[in-house]
């Protein structure tokens, strides 16, 4: 089969799938959108690249859409698997291209479509125009369905999962020794300092929280707009002590930085089904999270952690002395890995990719001609 992976630019989670693509006998060719530097590509992935625009050329949807209609028309693909869904997944509907497998980045479908009118048409325009849809979570598919009328037998549900075999438990930290905090409790953060990610609650939240539990410590792995907002509030309230700042860690790196906390934390206001959450439960974490509809299908309170109200500093900082204060974590940690081992194993959910491209040629309809663009 040959497939054209549409996406944004080059992300991790693009990485990651293009990786496991390119182990496969399907021919896989690679396109961005909006491609910012060259990037090295896992073997056999081919990249293919629009024809340049002019210095400060502006291309409008329609352009890009007729310029996707060329690239297929040479590469006679049979399947365009195309996400987020108000961007690339957007410009292959406007093409008409069939089969069109979209997919949910999470946020497109659960925050910037109910926020801005403009995403919402062109999320509605994709998922009109695609002939399966594949969702990371739940709450993205409910979404899908009841909002935009998709229907339901033609979704596609896998968590992106993780490799279970990289991440994975340890009873051993050497960058928690190099801090010094093997006698403290140390909290994981290692989400985009975006206002979405709510990195300035648990800020807001660890400042509180750290007074009234001395010992408690935040590794805060990544970076982001709000990141010298974040720094200065951590310099004016005196804690740059108790806090490792780094930037994010590289895959190989990943583990370290879960196996050096004690609970991995997050705060965010939307997520499909979090890579970050997904990493630390495979690596045997408790999560302190949000109780947004995505984090819900991944912890159990009191089970393998525990959930506060979404946006509720004062509740997460409450949170976070009576957690650091528990005892037999281990065994909520046992539950978080028994966990990822059933629902988040990346080399079985993978598979559901395959089979949605399998029966998105099998349900294949006539290119559309198209008639209708999102103003």
């Amino acid at each position: 089969m040959k497939v054209v992976y549409f996406t944004r630019d080059y992300s991790p989670h693009d990485e990651r799938f293009l990786t496991a693509l390119a182990q496969t006998q399907h021919e896989v060719y690679f396109l961005r959108l909006s491609p910012s530097s060259e990037v090295h590509l896992p073997p056999g992935i081919r990249e293919v690249k629009w024809v340049g625009p002019l210095a400060g050329e502006i291309i409008s949807d329609d352009r890009r859409a007729e310029d996707l209609n060329q690239l297929l028309s040479r590469l006679q693909p049979d399947v365009l698997h195309a996400g987020p869904l108000h961007g690339p997944a957007y410009i292959a509907g406007l093409s008409g291209f069939t089969p069109l497998v979209s997919m949910s980045w999470g946020s497109d479908i659960l925050h910037d479509g109910e926020v801005d009118a403009l995403a919402r048409a062109k999320i509605n325009l994709s998922l009109h125009r695609s002939t399966v849809f594949l969702g990371d979570c739940q709450a993205v598919v409910e979404k899908a369905i009841n909002a935009f009328a998709f229907p339901a037998e033609r979704v596609f549900r896998f968590p992106w999962g993780v490799d279970l075999a990289h991440f994975s438990p340890s009873t051993t930290s050497p960058l928690r020794a190099s801090l010094g905090w093997q006698q403290q409790f140390v909290f994981l953060s290692n989400r985009s300092f975006e206002e979405i990610y709510g990195v300035d609650v648990v800020m807001r939240a660890f400042i509180q929280a750290q007074s009234r539990a001395p010992n408690i410590r935040l590794l805060l792995y990544g970076k982001g707009s709000l990141q010298q907002e974040i720094m200065r509030m951590a310099e004016n309230a005196g804690v740059m002590h108790k806090i490792h700042f780094a930037a994010f860690a590289g895959h190989e790196d990943l583990p370290a930085s879960y196996h050096a906390a004690d609970v991995f934390l997050s705060a965010s206001h939307c997520d499909g089904s979090s890579v970050s959450l997904m990493e630390a439960l495979a690596c045997g974490k408790p999560a302190l999270v949000s109780n947004i509809p995505s984090n819900l299908e991944w912890v159990h309170h009191g089970e393998n952690g525990w959930l506060f109200q979404d946006g509720d500093t004062t509740g997460l900082a409450d949170a976070m002395v009576a957690v650091s204060r528990k005892p037999n974590l281990e065994k909520l940690g046992q539950k978080s890995r028994a966990l990822a081992e059933e629902k988040a194993d990346w080399s079985c959910n993978f598979a559901v990719l395959l089979q949605a491209y399998q029966k998105a040629v099998e349900w294949r309809t006539p290119a559309l001609e198209i008639t209708e663009r999102v103003k």
